[in-house]
């Protein structure tokens, strides 16, 4: 007689205790009715590299990794996705039969998904996207809208050092305007985008004016607490479609759900209604 293997899955970070995707793909593995398990292990930098070497004989079949690993795993992984190696960071994590780790960032994928799931209209090829933020996020955010068809993809960032980071990685079709001067380029965009924290629940507000948005424009914000940030209030005042953060987080969890365990997921009203009750 024999046994099959409950598959395991973990979410790595320091702190990991605020992560929703334990919730997320426990609702997932109910549903599909998959006896595996989805556990939230709090991992010190230091001993990230013994950890992931330790999880596979434990039955795991892969992770997701989150801050303050999302960087130092490309150091570990032995096989790393094209994306992943251009953002600079992974998020997703398999655990190969031969032995070997895979690492890949799912970040980019959830986030045009979320557009193309609220706004089935929306196409980045239209015209110019402006990212405000230069950190992990917007790197990601970056290279899905490059890749989407965004003919030029302008970064803001209260930093430049950072925005002209990215420039210098991902080409000439990426472009950098002065924080002070984000708000002037608002009325020839196309996509709008918020990568940072501002707005947040606790955080100070996305000080930005919106004066020239037109409502052709779809405004987005990665924020997800509150669900629909000021920004994303102000944009709708305008009339502009806009979209939340939460189908972001959500849609980037599918491909990572199956890898690991070989059912598709659908994003619907029912997980969000039980991420954001």
């Amino acid at each position: 007689m024999t046994i099959e293997k409950i598959p395991l899955v973990a979410v790595l970070g320091s702190p990991v205790a605020h992560s929703k995707s334990p919730l997320l793909h426990g609702f997932w593995l109910k549903q599909f009715g998959i006896s595996g398990h989805y556990i939230p292990i709090d991992v010190k930098a230091t001993d990230l590299e013994q950890v992931l070497q330790t999880l596979p004989k434990m039955g795991f079949v892969g992770a997701n990794v989150t801050l303050p690993h999302k960087e130092k795993i490309l150091s570990i992984a032995d096989q790393i996705s094209d994306r992943a190696a251009l953002i600079g960071a992974a998020n997703t994590l398999v655990f190969q039969p031969d032995g070997k780790l895979y690492a890949d960032n799912t970040d980019g994928y959830g986030f045009i998904e979320n557009i193309r799931q609220h706004a089935p209209d929306w196409q980045a090829k239209d015209g110019p996207a402006l990212v405000l933020g230069a950190g992990g996020a917007a790197r990601a955010i970056v290279s899905a809208l490059l890749e989407a068809g965004a003919p030029e993809v302008y970064i803001s960032n209260r930093t430049r050092s950072r925005a002209d980071q990215i420039k210098s990685d991902f080409g000439n079709r990426v472009n950098v305007v002065e924080w002070v001067k984000a708000s002037t380029e608002i009325e020839h965009t196309h996509t709008l985008v918020n990568t940072t924290s501002l707005g947040m629940t606790g955080k100070p507000a996305l000080n930005i004016s919106l004066k020239g948005l037109r409502p052709e424009t779809l405004v987005t914000d990665i924020v997800y607490t509150p669900l629909e940030t000021e920004f994303l209030q102000a944009a709708r005042s305008k009339g502009s479609t806009v979209v939340d953060g939460l189908g972001m987080l959500i849609h980037q969890a599918v491909p990572g759900f199956e890898r690991w365990f070989g059912q598709k997921p659908v994003v619907d009203q029912e997980i969000r209604d039980i991420l954001i009750p």
